[in-house]
């Protein structure tokens, strides 16, 4: 008896009462099974910070979105040098999959990511933090906040859905020192969308998360921050592959290409590759146990400069910003923040884009060199490329006098796929070498100083799937990933070098699952994974840090090798 190609969620049940949420060490622990990732914590001021706690010991069971009130620290009036997010997630023993939580103020987006999932005899608790300090603005007045963190618990087709997730969330603000400035931050944060409910849903690529916003009439440079979650269909979109040969190669379609397009009023304004996020259930549930995937637990947005229509969007009347996603299959979840710094020193400022030649879409291809032989197993590869490249150009007239904004974006993504698809479904092999890059160009020149900033972010995706079957008649699905977010940024002044940076997270897992003659999954062995962060600048920081499991426990935290020192 053959196996389908399934991907495999948590195998047994139990019963679990209530659990209390702790708080988890940011070190990954040596022996634990927890969640663990090597990305760096926040770095704090030196100053002592208010604590509002947002909510605590908070059950999700169900996809009611849940209320909370936010009051700004009494004790600790802004402005703020940092704010820092926290929370710390636990779930009850038993089996549930990865949820997708998302947490707002004001409507506003201050946390994105998904859960681990548990099993029978485990209950994973994890922490995540992020520095939400470009927030500022809707933390200045008191507001109502919606946790959304849908999450099934009962019975369906006969499996007994019981892990509850609790959750505690806060927010820690650090005031300036005595001797400090704090940091300019965006005098107005717009959420796309401004609603109840959190991110939009975009079945197809004709469905837009849009915003009608009428914005101040001094706006000096804005930014778009947006998140583009894979679901359903669309979850593991990377292994899709064109319609005409889907079925035969038992994939999703649409291609292995996606990518969000940013408008403003209609007109194309900007270009947002989509990361691929592989949550803790993705494939194998194993791989990502304790070692998380990249930014798994903690969504980054990614920034999309739209300073260009500054002085279009200052005129005072509505206007629209709309995202969609490319090759959409219902479907993606989105959501974004519109940021938005104005000229304090005036109250009105004028201009217009002056170039733009951004295309409404992008043009992929598309090449299929696929060979059926005469036993029907079908063998060959799938590539998609696409080269997304724009120059867009303002100006505004302000009380400094006329600046004016080039933002230029190349954004290079490739998806080959090697396949093996035996007749009767074993063996089955399906490889993936996919890589984006993305650099962007900023030139905002004023008259006294010219800005220039290049930033490059390479997302690269290695997958490796095999389903087989032993001599003895059991079967095996084997899968290898490495996954990785790079980028580097450089910034000039009038042609100097002031600052630079570089960025680099990879992950690499590998596991086996086998089954029995008839299909039953019996256990999974040879499970290793690591993971690799490292930031450095030119103004001296470091922080390294590398992580390894084998056999779904942490073997091994390692810090500081990469930035001259090592502390274990």
């Amino acid at each position: 008896m053959s196996i389908s190609r399934v991907l495999v969620g948590s195998f047994l049940v139990v019963i679990s009462a209530a659990a209390q949420v702790v708080t988890v060490p940011q070190k990954p622990q040596i022996g634990s099974s927890n969640p663990a990732t090597a990305e760096p914590p926040v770095t704090r001021p030196n100053t002592k910070p208010c604590i509002v706690q947002l909510f605590k010991d908070l059950k999700f069971a169900d996809y009611n979105p849940k209320t909370f009130d936010y009051t700004p620290p009494a004790d600790c009036p802004g402005p703020w040098q940092t704010v820092v997010f926290t929370a710390d997630f636990i779930v009850t023993e038993g089996t549930q999959y990865d949820r997708t939580g998302a947490f707002y103020i004001g409507h506003v987006n201050v946390y994105y990511g998904t859960t681990a999932e548990p099993g029978s005899n485990f209950s994973p608790k994890w922490h995540v933090e992020r520095d939400v300090t470009d927030l500022t603005a809707i933390f200045e007045s008191a507001q109502t906040g919606q946790a959304i963190l849908g999450n099934f618990v009962g019975v369906y087709n006969g499996v007994n859905y019981n892990g509850i997730i609790y959750a505690n969330a806060a927010l820690e603000f650090y005031p300036v020192a005595a001797s400090g400035s704090a940091p300019e931050t965006p005098a107005v944060v717009v959420p796309v969308p401004d609603a109840d409910g959190g991110a939009v849903t975009l079945n197809t690529e004709l469905d837009q998360l849009s915003q009608t916003v009428t914005l101040p009439t001094n706006v000096d440079r804005l930014y778009f921050d947006v998140i583009t979650q894979s679901q359903i269909n669309d979850e593991f979109w990377y292994l899709c592959a064109p319609n005409d040969v889907a079925g035969e190669l038992l994939t999703c379609g649409n291609t292995a290409f996606r990518e969000a397009e940013i408008t403003v009023d209609g007109t194309p304004a900007g270009v947002a590759p989509v990361y691929p996020w592989i949550y803790t259930g993705g494939i194998d549930p194993y791989l990502w146990q304790p070692v998380t995937g990249v930014q798994t637990l903690d969504f980054m947005p990614y920034r999309v400069d739209l300073t260009p229509f500054a002085g279009l969007l200052s005129d005072g009347h509505q206007h629209t910003v709309a995202l969609s996603v490319v090759n959409a299959d219902s479907y993606f979840l989105a959501t974004g923040n519109l940021l938005v710094y104005t000229d304090p020193r005036s109250t009105k400022v004028t201009g217009a884009v002056t170039y733009n030649n951004l295309a409404p879409m992008p043009s992929p291809s598309v090449d299929e060199d696929l060979s059926t032989d005469s036993a029907g197993n079908v063998s060959g590869t799938v590539t998609v490329k696409s080269d997304h490249k724009y120059s867009i150009v303002g100006y505004i007239m302000t009380s400094h006098g006329r600046i004016d904004t080039t933002v230029e974006q190349d954004t290079y993504f490739s998806n080959r796929q090697t396949y093996y698809v035996g007749v009767t479904e074993i063996p089955y092999v399906q490889d993936v070498a996919q890589d984006t890059k993305t650099q962007l160009l900023t030139i905002r020149k004023d008259p006294a100083i010219t800005r220039k900033t290049i930033a490059n972010f390479v997302y690269p995706l290695d997958i490796s799937y095999t389903i087989g079957q032993n001599s003895n008649g059991t079967f095996f699905i084997d899968t290898t990933i490495h996954q990785e977010n790079a980028n580097r940024q450089y910034q000039w002044l009038n042609g100097a070098s002031v600052f630079t940076s570089e960025t680099d997270e990879d992950v690499n897992t590998v596991d086996t699952l086998n089954y029995d003659t008839s299909g039953n999954f019996t256990n999974n062995s040879g499970q290793r994974s690591s993971n690799r962060y490292l930031f450095n600048d030119s103004f001296g920081q470091c922080y390294s840090r590398s992580i390894a499991a084998a056999n779904n426990v942490l073997t091994a935290v390692t810090d500081g090798r990469q930035c001259g020192s090592e502390n274990k």
